[in-house]
């Protein structure tokens, strides 16, 4: 039998030899998606024979199947020696063959490993899959792109760069920035809202996903393609997912109180909703034979359910004083774990419904997750009080002390299925690797998550780890790069979103605050650090503020307090302002450097005295929901406050009394407020995508609300003069505006990818500087790019920018119609796909007239990028 299957091992590599070639079928453009293509099926069809689609997809089934000799594995030595290897790739891409490749790649890599001599041919195979899984999705959407968008983004000391990035002369040129290593994040998927919970199926092939928009949506594990619809049926958040043991079924739970079944294939309900309990279903698990579904609930309990029949069996689990967050099953299936808000675990007898011993007790808060050994020993609980604990399942004592490492909440923790290491993800956007035995983190934290952290899952083979965020992605991690095989580059600037931005008076120096917890300074011509980061608050620093002689920076945090420090040097004050009872949103300082201004969570504004510390006997009451936003006139006699009420007010500064009726117009959260500077004007931004102009005496609406952002706009600022309003958005965009006639000033600035958090304009008004949940900062030279028309350019030199830009910008006049999108696409007029960047590699990208603070930033030469209908040319020499 083996000989037959290495004759069919011979002869499928030697059609793949004679038939495969470079763009098989003949694409003409690389702007066009493969859906684009209408008659690509018949193009498959007519140039990929029968024997050679055969070929393409079964040929390592049969190495695999054969033994091992060295005349076979020369033969595929050859094969990943030659472009022949890019050709299949190519050929199973058109094919929709993709998951088989990863089959087939899996099979050689283990039918070569142990024999010395041809070790290399299982590196080969190890280096193809990982390239598959991180740019599958890419390949996928326009198999073009293979060549010239995943090749040349390929780390320079993978061995596909090596072997072919240099025969492709004609493509990207990354000209810094350019990774080396295969980074952690092997691939972001895009949920259509807020994750809420993760789970991976047994086999490792699928991904699914609860949401906030009320679906559960699935994806294939290495294509990163959606599997199917999104599921549809419950009518509140799904809050959490799980797979069968057999992965045909999917159970959710869901803010709504019940608990539904799907057909993970087919994305149809099965049978009826769970009905019972009386409050929203936080947590769900299924047993390991399949028959019962665990739940836990708002309403305090927990449920055991019969999967088949759906009936619940026996009575509710009672004893939790609190929402249950969390429930998991031991094993064997005899035992069930629960965390809850009422700070405490349980453990239940399954077959009685009774608790056995006592509850464990330790954490401080809400006890958000709950996960068992792959032995049953030991259970592992993350909380609100940050830390992860681990417990003897049977005393329920504590095993050493708390792993203590992640600045928030700890909302979920998870096991490898070899029992060695957990898994945690944070409200601090982080998600860590801890040593089971020892308590000792494993590595760096994982960051590029640009919000709360609220799940994470591990594959069964521990290949993976997938976790889910409130930014809207589900990411999905390599574990052999986690634990310490990849570089990891040195941090020179914030780790975490950056909320606050602001410029000292002489222009010089910028200021930021980030959900790290620390705020930096920096030289605006260079970028440079101008001190080491300022640390002590225990949260997120939401808000910067320079005073006027430019010596002192206020900060507002969410650990609720208000800190002082020397702008120079970076010493803090040793006072601390105290106060507010919820997390400090905005400052600001009075022109005469004697008070801070605070607004706060907590819906009030708080005067300060700056040389004391003291709070005034007085706080400004009115607001009926968060205060996000202050500002204090040029004249120090009015503050103006934003507020989520979606309203505005102006207090006399002196009488702490609101000095006008409430400015009424947004029809949202107010974001952001800014006062001009002679006391004229108020400007705001608002959830509902708008900037508005106020009269300052009058309270009237001035002209007609200012659009053209396409999503909420949380930040705005005026130039020295006023006559210019600056607003950075949702949308990733900043803009500028006349102030008198609210038309746009040139086109939106680009090149930030993520929100924008805060925007400032420096005193001379030629420099415009933002920051944004991609962690980075942009310094932009206004001066530069109102002399320079838009180009396609993602480099500091212009003679990087894209050649022959015409045929991807026919229909429209500037480059300034193309930009990047939310999955790394650069797409122009007509939805023309120009390039991906794969922006886990690269999330700091340069541009002209742009100075980027932020790690590893990435430039692109795209001069000798062959595009469009000449993309075929990209092999010439």
């Amino acid at each position: 039998m083996q000989l037959v299957q290495s004759h069919l091992a011979f002869a499928t590599l030697g059609v793949m030899k004679a038939g495969l070639r470079f763009n098989i079928c003949s694409l003409e453009s690389s702007y066009l998606p493969n859906s684009a293509v209408l008659d690509l099926a018949q193009r498959v069809k007519n140039s990929i024979s029968a024997e050679l689609s055969y070929s393409c997809r079964f040929w390592g089934t049969h190495v695999a199947a054969s033994s091992f000799e060295t005349p076979l594995a020369k033969e595929v030595e050859a094969f990943f020696d030659g472009e022949r290897l890019l050709w299949w790739l190519e050929a199973v891409a058109l094919m929709r063959s993709i998951s088989g490749s990863i089959v087939i790649l899996l099979s050689i890599a283990n039918w070569s490993s142990g024999h010395t001599e041809f070790m290399h041919v299982s590196d080969a195979s190890r280096d193809t899959l990982r390239f598959i899984r991180t740019f599958a999705t890419t390949i996928l959407r326009s198999t073009p792109h293979l060549y010239l968008s995943a090749l040349p983004f390929a780390p320079t000391q993978s061995r596909i760069f090596r072997k072919f990035a240099s025969k492709f002369p004609c493509t990207l040129r990354i000209a810094a920035g350019h990774v080396e290593n295969w980074p952690q994040v092997e691939k972001i998927l895009q949920a259509n809202d807020e994750v809420y919970s993760v789970a991976l199926s047994p086999d490792g092939k699928r991904i699914a996903c609860g949401l906030d928009d009320e679906t559960i949506q699935v994806w294939d594990m290495d294509t990163g393609e959606a599997s199917c619809a999104p599921l549809q049926g419950h009518t509140d958040s799904v809050l959490s997912i799980a797979f069968s043991p057999d992965g045909h079924c999917i159970v959710s739970g869901s803010a709504d109180c019940t608990v539904r079944a799907w057909d993970a294939k087919t994305g149809e309900a099965l049978g009826s909703p769970l009905l019972g309990h009386a409050g929203a279903v936080c947590s769900v698990a299924i047993s390991p034979d399949g028959k019962c579904i665990v739940s836990g609930s708002e309403d305090k309990t927990v449920w055991v359910w019969d999967r088949e029949t759906g009936e619940a069996f026996g009575t509710p689990l009672r004893g939790h004083t609190d929402t249950v967050r969390s429930v998991a099953i031991s094993p064997n299936g005899r035992r069930i774990v629960s965390g809850s808000d009422d700070r405490t675990i349980r453990v239940w007898d399954v077959e009685t419904s009774e608790p056995l011993g006592i509850p464990f007790q330790g954490h401080i808060g809400t006890v958000y997750s709950v996960a068992i050994s792959p032995d049953g020993k030991r259970i592992v609980s993350g909380s609100s009080d940050k830390t992860i604990r681990v417990w003897d399942m049977e005393t329920g004592s504590a095993f050493g002390a708390p792993l203590e490492g992640h600045t928030a909440d700890v909302m979920s923790v998870a096991i490898l299925s070899d029992g060695n290491c957990i898994v945690s993800g944070s409200h601090d956007q982080m998600i860590r690797v801890w040593d089971m035995k020892t308590g000792e983190a494993v590595g760096s934290p994982l960051q590029g998550h640009t919000d709360h952290v609220l799940c994470v899952a591990i594959s069964q083979d521990g290949s993976h780890i997938v976790s889910g965020s409130m930014d809207e992605t589900v990411r999905v991690w390599d574990a052999d790069t986690i634990m310490g095989k990849a570089l990891l580059a040195a941090v020179e600037s914030h780790t975490s979103t950056v909320n606050s931005i602001a410029i000292s008076p002489d222009g010089r120096s910028i200021v930021s605050g980030s959900d790290d917890t620390t705020i930096r300074v920096w030289d605006i011509e260079t970028g440079k650090a101008l001190v080491a980061p300022l640390q002590g608050h225990a949260g997120s620093v939401l808000s910067v503020a320079v005073s006027p002689d430019g010596k002192c920076i206020v900060s507002g945090s969410a650990d609720k307090s208000i800190r002082m420090w020397n702008l120079e040097t970076g010493e803090a004050s040793d006072v601390i302002l105290q106060g507010h009872t919820e997390s400090v949103n905005s400052v600001s300082i009075s022109p005469d450097r004697k008070c801070i201004v605070s607004g706060s969570d907590d819906e009030t504004i708080r005067v300060w005295d700056i040389e004391t510390g003291q709070a005034y006997p007085y706080h400004l009451s009115g607001h009926s929901d968060l205060v996000g936003s202050v500002a204090i006139s040029s004249d120090g006699t009015q503050i103006v406050s934003g507020s989520d009420d979606g309203t505005i007010q102006v207090w006399d500064m002196g009488t702490a009394k609101v000095s006008s009726t409430s400015l009424r117009g947004h029809t949202d959260w107010v974001l952001s407020v800014a006062i001009s500077p002679d006391v004229c004007r108020i400007v705001s931004g608002s959830q509902d995508a708008t900037i508005r102009v106020w009269d300052m005496g009058t309270c009237e609406l001035l002209g007609v609300p200012i659009q053209g952002h396409t999503a909420p706009v949380n930040t705005v600022a005026l130039s020295s003069d006023g006559n210019r309003i600056v607003s950075g958005s949702d949308d990733w965009t900043v803009r500028v505006w006349d102030m008198k006639t609210g038309e746009a000033v040139g086109p939106p600035l680009r090149g930030h990818t993520g929100l924008i958090m805060s925007v400032a304009i420096s005193p001379d008004g030629k420099r415009i500087v933002s920051g944004s949940s991609d962690k980075t900062i942009r310094v932009w030279d206004l001066e530069f790019l109102n002399r320079h028309a838009p180009v396609i350019c993602y480099s500091s030199d212009l003679t990087h920018a894209l050649h022959s830009a015409s045929s991807f910008l026919q229909g429209s006049k500037t480059a300034a119609s193309s930009g990047l999108n939310e999955e790394g696409w650069v797409v122009g007029p007509e939805g023309r796909l120009l390039l991906w960047i794969p922006l886990n590699f690269h999330p700091a990208i340069d541009a002209p007239g742009t100075l980027v603070i932020a790690n590893n930033v990435l430039q692109l030469d795209l001069s000798c990028v062959a595009h469009g209908t000449s993309w075929h040319k990209c092999r010439e020499q």
